[in-house]
């Protein structure tokens, strides 16, 4: 590793949002749900991703719709950018139409060499304030990996975990769409088919892994006994496609947690997850 990324370590910077009531009725509404969360109620795990993102402009983005490096994050060589998981801790509610803070901090940054070449790993740390209180805090995975126009991952194994509780989804272009406007995110493999395919080499467009992974939390909430959600882990495995329909799925596990996934059409597991709750 360059002695340039290792400077970036410890980098931070800060950002302020409200938690508009608006976008919460969006969220809900994109994600077909009956009850409406309204102001001063708290905001539903996963949804804090709609909020603090980057709001390049348009001269500044890279040719897959993501701001260029350089800033915030290093000047990573490696093209291809994924969201391969995250550490979250709910640890007080966030409330709908209140101003919050978001610290961001670069934690950590590693070289590694994979079946399909170089990889760069950058954690970021992400901890949510609202008036000096904590209520949020993440570590976020991303990983950079060369360009390839070929299949994007390897073949998928078929997952044999056994569920108490599933549920289907058909993710079609619409909810592709209303997510990353919802976001702000311009990454192109979830609206550009053409882009997705012969750029990034998938063969269709990809469900964003934050809208698969607030999914799980949404069943981890519905499956929790009425506890409040005070931490999930996910993992991204292998990708979803527009159109395909994929399972979520939990068992119970005998300390209290659950433990999540997200199957896809072929029986592949493609996220991985473990909920718990106070």
């Amino acid at each position: 590793m360059s002695t340039d990324l290792q400077a970036w370590i410890g980098r931070e910077q800060e950002t302020d949002d409200r938690i508009s009531v608006s976008a919460a009725r969006a969220m809900a509404a994109t994600l077909d749900l009956e009850s409406v969360p309204e102001a001063g109620q708290p905001l539903p795990p996963g949804w804090q991703w709609l909020f603090f993102n980057p709001t390049a402009r348009a001269s500044s983005l890279g040719v897959d719709g993501h701001p260029q490096r350089g800033g915030f994050l290093p000047p990573i060589e490696q093209p291809r950018r994924m969201w391969a998981g995250s550490r979250i801790r709910y640890l007080s509610p966030l409330p709908i139409d209140a101003t919050a803070k978001r610290r961001s901090r670069i934690l950590k940054i590693e070289s590694k060499t994979g079946k399909r070449g170089s990889l760069v790993f950058v954690t970021v740390e992400h901890t949510i304030a609202r008036d000096g209180t904590v209520c949020i805090s993440e570590e976020q995975d991303l990983v950079f990996r060369e360009a390839t126009t070929s299949s994007a991952d390897s073949q998928p194994q078929r997952y044999d975990g056994v569920a108490q509780w599933s549920r289907s989804v058909v993710p079609d272009t619409t909810l592709l769409f209303r997510y990353s406007a919802l976001t702000f995110n311009g990454h192109r493999i979830h609206y550009d088919q053409a882009y997705a395919r012969n750029e990034e080499g998938y063969p269709d467009l990809v469900v964003h892994g934050p809208l698969t992974a607030t999914l799980l939390q949404q069943f981890a909430v519905e499956h929790g006994g009425g506890r409040r959600l005070a931490g999930f882990d996910f993992r991204g495995v292998a990708p979803l496609f527009v159109g395909r329909a994929f399972q979520l799925e939990g068992q119970a596990d005998d300390d209290g947690t659950l433990a999540l996934w997200a199957r896809g059409p072929e029986g592949e597991l493609a996220m991985s997850a473990k909920a718990s709750f106070v």
